[in-house]
């Protein structure tokens, strides 16, 4: 039989039984805590870090380190370079504010404290031999170190320097503060090299025809036959660049229309070059990454699967130690359970359920080990969402009438009545799209829009009616439908008493939002209150409900994305601040004419400069974010590409092809085959439910149920092992 012994830094002391059993209880809690959470367990687990630890990761705790890396990111918008202006345009963008020296960095300094002091208590509670062996928070402590000197150097400044090296770290603390974070970047770093050999293989297609359309387009003695050359293949760069974008699709036509026009054969070339590339090579490489990746995730899942389990064995050991000296079997007091249970931070759901599973033991007094373990398995079901009974009427006419508003029918005429409301507000919009807001009568679709709203409250009440108010509250679409109807009603009620009584008409509302605005409003929530379908819609709601998932569950990706847009924004601004500039006294082109201008200002048709694209930039943060997104949907990135290339130097496309590698090329198509995961997996297991049940089972899909049919449970040797070394637990 494993007995538990605790490992203390100072001498051991003797205690009562009773304090022993009380120390057992609350390791168990830590261990099934750490266990719900996919939680390392090697930590220290004497009483007062045992306290630490679970204050430490208490949700206020917690959402205070959230709150400090959030303030330590949005610093960058305040900073200089401000973004506080109202538009990033540099012909008509004022002067935005500038915070006084000090004030950001108060900020920052506040921040980095609280980080020294999270470093402190996690590097406690591992202990000394796991903190070596932890490069998070070596890194953590590196990074830290760098922060503080360069603010002492920025400070001593006066905040004139130009280089701000902790700008590029802030990104870290949002890293090392997410488990799932960390293990999807070590996955993209294993994925690197399977990645490396199919981006060298479209550097190489790229090479190829970069020399084949040099000597396909080289310059020759009639100018006419040299628009190819001279816009798209004059030297290696401007050859290899106007191939990389066709690579993306976005300068085409454009890059074959001078020698498609002087001979069709030329399309071959080009045909070619992107059904190879773009077709083949891309959509292989998406399916690489994919493929790669999620092998790495599944071994990342099985960590976490593997500490649940432990988490759970480790909580069976120290409980089974209260009752060592009366038995030799390993077993626990059902007693100890249903205590350890009262104290555990978990949801409401989970607990009832667990607590209900141990119930069933009471009258034999003791659970082993494997019964143990079952009770647990309640955390991978489906929470299974019970509505409120009906309200009982003793009248029949009011059963009738309760039968009869409960049916599914009147969620069907509501979809009915509410495509009609939309329908009407777009005849109308069509009909006076060439009508001026001041000259719109207003009157028609007031009326049409209070008969609907009419309706919609005659439906809310006859639901509570039916349901009761309980029954009503209990649906999520109902809340969605009832606070629309009562804000409708509200604005409805609103319109009349301030534009239809005379008297009114000096109302202070009247003066702040004019008829249409408030129409308009109207109009709107309607429209959006039409996404009531999505929840009767079976695929709509499984659509919907993916996309929440995708938001609550797949946040430790969207993470990884922020980093990355994090640190090029900084390195754009260090490189191209101020680098493009308009010319002086230059006007707004009009769409009508482009050769309006007050200067002899000259551009070539689709260039950064006569798209007007002065606002995309890297002169501020918020502008540089912006500008990185519109690069990642590749739509016109050339423009961009070349605009920096002929303001700065050719070199400056290594910056923007890296971009679009990491971003467009790998991120993008990872996130998009992940969405695809995440849907399949719900599809698969919902297929077989109807539209009531998808309602009614909430699928708490995460990262770990999602691959549960590929995890491999570990063995009882595999978990006594682990807890063997254990560093602050002896096993003898």
């Amino acid at each position: 039989m494993t007995r538990l012994v605790i490992q203390d830094t100072e001498p051991h002391t003797a205690q009562s039984t009773c304090d022993d059993d009380d120390l057992y209880i609350q390791q168990a809690v830590v261990f099934i805590e750490d266990a719900i959470k996919y939680r390392s367990i090697n930590h220290r687990v004497d009483t007062s870090s045992l306290c630490l630890y679970q204050w430490y990761y208490s949700r206020i705790c917690q959402w205070g380190l959230g709150l400090t890396i959030a303030v330590v990111l949005l610093l960058a918008f305040v900073e200089r370079p401000s973004s506080l202006s109202v538009s990033s345009d540099p012909r008509h963008r004022s002067p935005p504010w500038e915070p006084p020296c000090g004030l950001t960095e108060g900020f920052e300094m506040v921040c980095l404290i609280i980080f020294s002091f999270d470093l402190a208590v996690k590097s406690y509670l591992i202990g000394w031999e796991e903190f070596r062996k932890s490069k998070w928070l070596i890194g953590y402590t590196v990074v830290l170190s760098v922060s503080v000197i360069d603010w002492l150097l920025s400070v001593s400044m006066v905040c004139d320097e130009k280089l701000r090296v902790r700008r590029l770290l802030r990104p870290f603390f949002l890293l090392q503060n997410s488990s799932l974070m960390k293990k999807t970047l070590k996955c993209i770093k294993r994925t690197l090299p399977e990645i490396a050999s199919v981006i060298l293989l479209l550097a190489l297609h790229l090479c190829l025809f970069t020399m084949i359309g040099m000597l396909l387009f080289a310059k020759t003695e009639d100018p006419k036959k040299n628009k190819e050359w001279e816009t798209h293949f004059r030297d290696l760069p401007q050859s290899l660049t106007s191939l990389l974008v066709l690579l993306t699709t976005a300068n085409n036509p454009d890059v074959m229309i001078p020698a498609y026009s002087l001979n069709r054969g030329y399309s071959i070339f080009f045909v070619t070059f992107s059904v190879i590339g773009t077709y083949c090579l891309m959509n292989l490489l998406t399916a690489i990454i994919y493929n790669q990746f999620r092998g790495y995730l599944l071994m990342s899942v099985q960590t976490s699967i593997n500490r649940r389990r432990l988490g759970i064995r480790a909580a069976f050991q120290v409980l089974s130690c209260q009752g060592a000296q009366q038995s030799t079997e390993e077993r626990v007091c059902v007693h100890s359970v249903l205590e350890v249970m009262s104290r555990v931070q978990m949801k409401s759901y989970y607990k009832a359920a667990i607590t209900t599973e141990a119930q069933q033991y009471e009258e034999a007094g003791y659970m082993d080990r494997e019964q143990f373990r079952k009770i647990f398995d309640e955390l991978d079901r489906d929470q299974i969402k019970e509505h409120p009974p009906l309200p009982q009427y003793n009248s029949p006419v009011l059963q009738r009438l309760q039968l009869i508003f409960s049916h599914y029918s009147l969620n069907i005429i509501g979809n009915a009545v509410a495509l009609a409301n939309v329908i009407s507000i777009c005849t109308v919009l069509v009909l006076n799209s060439e009508v001026t807001t001041a000259e719109r009568n207003n009157f028609l679709l007031e009326i049409i829009n209070l008969c609907f709203i009419l309706y919609y409250l005659f439906e809310m009440s006859v639901k509570i009616f039916a349901y009761g108010w309980r029954g009503y509250l209990s649906y999520r679409n109902n809340i969605f439908d009832g606070c629309l109807t009562i804000l409708l009603l509200s604005l409805q009620i609103t319109i009349f008493v301030t534009f239809r009584i005379p008297r009114a008409k000096d109302s202070p509302l009247h003066d702040v939002m004019s008829l249409w605005e408030m129409v308009r409003l109207v109009n709107m929530l309607i429209v959006f209150r039409f996404l009531r379908i999505i929840p009767d819609i079976k695929l709509m709601a499984l659509v919907a409900s993916t996309v929440l998932d995708l938001v609550k569950n797949l946040r430790a990706f969207a993470g990884i994305l922020v980093v990355v847009y994090y640190v090029f924004a900084v390195f754009g601004i260090w490189l191209f601040e101020g680098a493009i500039k308009p010319p002086p006294q230059m006007s707004v082109i009009s769409k009508t004419s482009m050769e309006n201008t007050t200067s002899n200002f000259s551009m070539d048709c689709g260039t950064y400069e006569q798209l007007e694209y002065w606002s995309n930039n890297f002169d501020d943060f918020a502008a540089s974010i912006i500008l990185l997104y519109n690069i990642m949907i590749v739509n016109n990135w050339q423009a961009f590409m070349d605009a920096y290339s002929r303001y700065t130097t050719d070199w400056s496309k290594v910056y923007f092809v890296c971009w679009w590698l990491t971003s467009s090329v790998m991120w993008v198509n990872l996130f998009v085959a992940l969405i695809l995961e995440n849907f399949t997996y719900k599809w698969d297991r919902s297929h077989s439910c109807s539209v009531t049940d998808v309602e009614r089972i909430r699928y708490e899909t995460s990262v770990q149920l999602i691959f549960k049919e590929h995890i491999q449970e570990p063995t009882e040797e595999d978990l006594i092992c682990q807890l063997h070394r254990h560093p602050h637990l002896h096993l003898h």
